[in-house]
């Protein structure tokens, strides 16, 4: 079964998306606060594919929920809600270990559409690829099977987002890669968003694997156009 957790403090938006997503075939578990969110995934054990947040809520914010939940989990879904339209709310979530939002009001479709997304990406990383094989890049190794990557020897904690844009970039090293086309791999032609998510997703990788994030050696940015992974090292 599908398991959703929906953390949505105003009840009539709370019943809005169970009833949409219940709607879709999923299993949803709601709660109205940050803390019954962090306590009703302990008591669950995780076992949770997805987790909605909304970000202003009393208590504890969804963004510190979403930083807890991160810490426990790379391969849980979690998409934030928001009424505010800043863009600095979008890039704090998607920072601190989101992967995508949705930006209140929105309709039945573009909700499902977007959990729909978000869910066979986290069914990805539970399927065990017969390809043995690896994919090696200066330092680097991305192992097709267990989807991980090493950087001399070490291995890089990374979202299921960020290994899908590292296999991408590996798979086409040296190459130019426009936005819309990493946009279009990872979150699919039909994606609802905003192609920043792509360079937010960027910067955060590049914390991960580069010696100075402002400075990077291996994912170079092509101004007023994309990226390229530099395969020279």
């Amino acid at each position: 079964m599908k398991r959703i957790l929906v953390c949505e403090d105003e009840a009539a938006i709370r019943e809005f998306v169970v009833i949409n997503l219940r709607r879709a075939g999923y299993d949803v578990t709601d709660v109205g606060c940050g803390e019954d969110a962090l306590l009703t995934f302990e008591k669950e054990h995780g076992a949770f594919d997805i987790v909605l947040l909304d970000i202003m809520m009393p208590g504890i914010d969804g963004f510190a929920v979403c930083r807890k939940l991160r810490e426990k989990s790379s391969t849980i879904g979690i998409i934030m809600l928001t009424a505010r339209t800043q863009e600095m709310d979008k890039v704090n979530g998607l920072m601190i270990g989101a992967d995508d939002y949705i930006t209140k009001p929105f309709s039945p479709s573009e909700l499902t559409a977007r959990v729909d997304a978000i869910y066979r990406r986290v069914c990805m990383s539970f399927i065990k690829n017969d390809d043995s094989s690896v994919l090696e890049s200066g330092p680097f190794v991305l192992d097709l099977k267990s989807r991980t990557v090493k950087k001399n020897g070490e291995l890089i904690d990374l979202t299921q987002v960020e290994y899908q844009i590292l296999e991408y970039f590996m798979n086409n090293k040296n190459t130019a890669l426009d936005r819309s086309s990493i946009l279009n791999h990872i979150w699919g032609e039909s994606y609802y968003g905003d192609a920043k998510i792509v360079d937010v997703n960027i910067r955060r990788i590049r914390m991960k694997i580069e010696e100075e994030p402002s400075a990077p050696k291996y994912i170079m940015t092509i101004w007023g156009y994309g990226y390229k992974w530099n395969d020279t090292h």
